[in-house]
């Protein structure tokens, strides 16, 4: 009796065995297949679930960090919504990466009233948060 293998890499071979051997090895992985495929019916959702259904059933983030996340972006919006309108702006704008000379010349102000709002901002900020 002819039993193929197939291994990792996608490569396969074939091995001439006892008629016994291969009948057992054959009902090995009968049985080990209707295993998976009972675990796979009876919990979808399982990191086994990855193999079979695909990454979008498996979720990297635990509800501990979910319940933290939340409470934290809950924190900095209030924080936030401390500042004033333009200071508002002008972090947000530093946070995108722009300079402080940058986001002067934006808004046709002397770039060292924007360090000072962003300075006030920035104080204000770790105040409230």
């Amino acid at each position: 009796m002819k039993i193929q293998w197939i291994f990792n890499d996608g490569t396969t071979t074939e091995l001439e065995v006892d008629e016994e051997i291969g009948s057992f090895i054959l009902d090995s992985r009968r049985l080990e297949h209707n295993i998976a495929e009972k675990e796979r019916y009876h919990c979808p959702y399982s990191y086994d679930a990855i193999q079979f259904e695909g990454v979008e059933y498996a979720d990297p983030q635990k509800p501990d960090d979910l319940v933290l996340s939340s409470k934290e972006s809950e924190r900095i919006h209030n924080a936030l919504s401390k500042l004033t309108e333009v200071q508002q702006r002008r972090l947000l704008m530093l946070a995108d990466g722009l300079s402080i000379r940058e986001i002067a010349r934006r808004e046709k102000v002397d770039h060292r009233a924007v360090r000072e709002s962003i300075e006030g901002a920035r104080k204000k900020f770790l105040k409230n948060f």
